[in-house]
Parts: structure tokens; C-alpha cells; sequence
């Protein structure tokens, strides 16, 4: 059995109690749709545009296949429409952008119904330990959802480090 040392236990636990101290949740309005993960809403609180990547998932890039299909449905499911933004650890990633759980109308989050669906990835390096994300991604590959029914589908970070 191996063990865990404490002090690794508490900077875990140190970390993420940190992270939930800077999550806010608020309203908005999705203005645009950019790619499967990424969205821009307007804030009535921030009287601004801001832009939002999903937190947890990768969705393949718009020239990759399957691209096109992930930015169909997350359009589909969150364009024009009033959502919540739950924000995750401070908030904000290396690009500027807001990271963050999209909270549909009827009460489903957006990053959960794209995984499910098999339109993206559970982006394990940013959501490690997610449990949610990975039964969702578990479930959508058994059942060759979306990208799953390809023999090796390419995940997006691949994509991108092949194209430069």
C-alpha cells in the first residue's frame, strides 16, 4: 500500500480551498459561440463582453474533424441564451479568457453535455481528478458517441503540437 505524505494531503487541500475561495457564479447572456469550448457572454453585473473557456474539456480544434460538430452543438445548446457562469479556481487561464462551468437554462452544465455526447475530451492536465468528467468521457467512449465511434480519434492538445 502506498503512502500519501501529510504534507502533500494539506497542500492539496490548502490549494483547493483557495480555488473555491475566488469561484463566483453570475449571470449572462451567450453573445457567441468561437469553438466547442469557448464562448463569449455579456455581463449585465461586468456591463462587458467576456470571454469563457469551458473548464475540464478539450474540444477538437474547428480544422479538426469532429471540430465543426462540437461548435454545432455547444451553439445549439447556449447561443442567445441566459446561462450561468460558475467560475473555477481564480477565474482566469493564460489566454485571458474566464474559466468556467456554463450552466444551461434548464439547469445542465454545458461542459458535462459536451463530454457526454462525445464531442470533446475530459482535459485531464486542467481537471485532474474531476470524477464527473470522467465517467461522463467513460461512458460516451463504451457507447462510440461522437468522436469515440473513430478507431483513434487525435485529442485536440496533439492536434495543435502537430500543426505548429
Amino acid at each position: 500500500m502506498t503512502r500519501v505524505p501529510y504534507q502533500l494531503i494539506v497542500l492539496l487541500l490548502l490549494s483547493a480551498m483557495a480555488a473555491a475561495a475566488h469561484a463566483e457564479t453570475f449571470p449572462a447572456l451567450v453573445v457567441a459561440v468561437l469553438d466547442g469550448d469557448t464562448i463569449d457572454i455579456f455581463s449585465a453585473r461586468e456591463q462587458e463582453i467576456i470571454r469563457v473557456r469551458f473548464y475540464g474539456i478539450d474540444c477538437p480544434e474547428k480544422d479538426q474533424p469532429h471540430g465543426s460538430e462540437a461548435t454545432k452543438m455547444a451553439s445549439f445548446l447556449a447561443f442567445s441564451k441566459d446561462v450561468t457562469i460558475r467560475t473555477r479556481g481564480r477565474g482566469v487561464g493564460k489566454f485571458g479568457r474566464t474559466i468556467a462551468d456554463v450552466i444551461l437554462p434548464d439547469g445542465r452544465t454545458l461542459n458535462h453535455e459536451l463530454v457526454k455526447a462525445g464531442a470533446c475530451w475530459w482535459f485531464r492536465r486542467y481537471a485532474l481528478g474531476d470524477e464527473t468528467l470522467a465517467e461522463l468521457e467513460a461512458e460516451a467512449r463504451m457507447a462510440k458517441r461522437g468522436l469515440w465511434a473513430d478507431l483513434n480519434p487525435i485529442p485536440p492538445w496533439e492536434w495543435r503540437h502537430r500543426s505548429k
